[in-house]
């Protein structure tokens, strides 16, 4: 039989011929476009499949609405996949031998093992952080212990099991798209030239969402006021990939009104008048310790209405100090609570200042402020001071004594964080006792971080939950010694103790990202320097933490300007916080949440007026504005 009898007669119609070519020369490449586009629809039914418990509230119709919402993502990721085989395929048109099937068979088994990694990954860090990943597990990897800690209470035989099936399916079903077709050409060449250059250029289309005038962004895969059926339509390679690009763009994505106004609305809220203190120590010029507890969230202080007997030492100091009972985190990170605790400084939805070393030597810090009353100013904490660049932060803020993991024997070194509290906070005691006249000093508390691995196990069971709870009342009881320590010192008559969480967290009740209980923290005065004790009920955020101690020793805040005094009875009660794009408002009457994509308010307390939502709104706008410019 003749090779050439299969190809139709040139004398056929051209368009048939044309057809004919068309098909067999380039069907396949739509055939691998379309395998993607399935990965990525089976990778979002697995979210939806793995997050049953939340996916039981969305109805068929907004279940239709995520995978057609979604697809638009999709196909924008699955074109970028193909720009590097349709380029082969165009070079292969010039020169017909060069066999490029198997690197293109390698590279999609590459990327099939890649984001199948990716997407299990994100299927945890979901339920624990509540949105999509994007860039901000990136830091983790610099500290692979601290990433191994972080994920440590994730169900790891499920997840591998996950990913093993995910990476075999679609290696498997790949040799049902015809790689082969990325072998010869075939005649006549210029029209295979022309069909190539036709089939790059047309990628474009699906890469830019279409052909609109705004290309594809984030907001197109929102369509519903239920947050997680946003989520779940969002391609989670594309978010990562947009959050890679834009992470250091200098534009202010959250541009409201007009600058002007936007600064109004801050100052309206933050100044307001005369101040009138509240003064509360016997002296101006106490030693100052701050210890900063691991997601010591109030769902857990009996003080604070939270579950009874789990931080007994806490409650009982409470008691006998200042408590102020409506105190909420400003973010939702460690690193972003210590900028917000020690510089006042509040936390970016899409960034984090500590990343850049170059912002954070022009912060205010309490360090840099007491260095110049000859304070001498030193930090401890168990793990690694590298972990999401705190390390640079505290020496750019003018700590001047650090103490971490390495600081201590090998084998104290038994959690996969590092140094267990009992024994950190009896170093922090002991240099204590050695440090100069003027103090201020930290500790940051590691224990009651995943995967509470503590050695004092008070609450029977293994559940996540009850292990945090171990962790918490471990470190709870690790607090109540030293602080029974120090009362015998010297020292003690002097000093201020201010006492407060770096963040919130979801357990117990597996919050919502964006709801203030998650973020509502203990914040405590102790220490023999008071002379007043009672319960404070200004709504309040950490960023208001400095401003009140700085007001307490008669020492201008005015660098501190994004916080306000709490003991300053003519100050606005109110906190302000966010989390992954999104902010929270919070008055003494009640709350609300807003998703800064899809401009949507998530959440709010029933009769809550949302137009306060704009000083929420301002406050994202000027403080990121000056992130940017700094």
């Amino acid at each position: 039989m003749n090779p050439q009898s299969s190809i139709p007669n040139p004398t056929l119609p051209q368009k048939q011929f044309l057809i004919f070519v068309f098909v067999k020369n380039f069907g396949a490449y739509f055939s691998y476009f379309l395998f993607w586009i399935i990965f990525f629809i089976a990778t979002r039914a697995l979210f939806l499949l793995y997050h049953l418990n939340l996916a039981d509230g969305l109805t068929a119709t907004d279940i239709f609405n995520v995978f057609r919402y979604g697809l638009r993502m999709d196909m924008s990721f699955a074109a970028y996949i193909c720009i590097l085989p349709f380029l082969l395929y165009f070079i292969k048109s010039f020169a017909p031998r060069v066999r490029v099937s198997k690197f293109v068979k390698i590279y999609s088994i590459v990327l099939i093992v890649i984001l199948s990694f990716l997407t299990v990954a994100d299927l945890e860090l979901y339920t624990a952080w509540g949105f999509r990943m994007d860039t901000t597990p990136l830091q983790y990897f610099k500290s692979p212990r601290e990433m191994a800690g972080t994920v440590s209470s994730a169900p790891l035989f499920i997840l591998l099991i996950i990913f093993g099936f995910l990476c075999f399916l679609f290696i498997y079903l790949l040799q049902y798209f015809n790689l082969r077709a990325f072998r010869n050409g075939g005649k006549p060449k210029v029209l295979n030239v022309g069909l190539a250059l036709f089939l790059i250029a047309v990628l474009f289309i699906p890469i830019r969402g279409g052909i609109q005038k705004i290309p594809l962004n984030i907001s197109d895969a929102y369509f519903s006021d239920k947050l997680f059926a946003d989520h779940a339509a969002i391609n989670l390679p594309w978010n990562i990939m947009f959050s890679l690009l834009n992470q250091n763009k200098d534009k202010n994505p959250y541009q409201y009104f007009d600058d002007a106004k936007a600064e109004r609305l801050v100052k309206s809220v933050l100044d307001t008048g005369t101040p009138r203190i509240q003064n509360v120590l016997s002296t101006d010029r106490p030693n100052v310790i701050f210890i900063i507890l691991e997601s010591y969230t109030a769902k857990f202080e009996g003080a604070l209405g939270g579950e009874p007997g789990v931080t007994p030492n806490l409650d009982s100091i409470a008691a006998d100090g200042i408590l102020f009972s409506n105190i909420y985190a400003a973010g939702d990170r460690s690193e972003k609570g210590q900028v917000a605790i020690l510089s006042g400084y509040p936390n970016q939805a899409i960034n984090s200042i500590i990343k850049m070393p170059t912002k954070t030597r022009d912060l205010p810090s309490l360090a840099k402020t007491l260095e110049a009353y000859g304070y001498t100013c030193s930090y401890t904490y168990g793990g690694e001071l590298e972990f999401a660049n705190i390390k640079s932060y505290l020496i750019n803020t003018g700590y001047k004594h650090l103490v971490s993991k390495y600081s201590f024997p090998t084998e104290l070194r038994t959690t996969s964080w590092g140094v267990h509290d009992q024994y950190v906070f009896e170093r922090f005691r002991t240099d204590l006792e050695k440090a100069p006249a003027s103090f201020f000093s930290t500790i940051f508390s590691l224990s009651s971080h995943e995967p509470y691995d503590v050695p004092l196990l008070h609450f029977r069971g293994d559940d996540e939950t009850t292990l945090f709870k171990n962790s918490i009342y471990y470190t709870d009881s690790v607090l109540g010694d030293f602080i029974r320590k120090i009362k015998l010192e010297p020292y003690w008559k002097n000093t201020l103790v201010v006492i407060t969480a770096d963040h919130g967290h979801p357990l117990p009740g597996h919050d919502p990202n964006d709801v203030p209980s998650k973020f509502h923290i203990p914040l405590i005065f102790t220490g023999g320097a008071l002379t007043w004790k009672g319960v404070v009920s200004k709504v309040g955020s950490q960023n208001d933490i400095a401003t009140t101690v700085l007001g307490q020793m008669n020492i201008s805040p005015a660098k501190f300007h994004w916080g306000k005094n709490l003991l300053d009875s003519s100050s606005n009660s109110f906190a302000f916080y966010n989390y992954n794009n999104g902010f929270g408002w919070v008055k003494p009457d009640g709350f609300a949440t807003m998703d800064n994509v899809s401009h949507k308010v998530i959440h709010q307390s029933t009769g809550f007026d949302t137009s306060l939502l704009k000083y929420g709104k301002a406050f994202m706008q000027v403080s990121y504005g000056e992130y940017l410019r700094k």
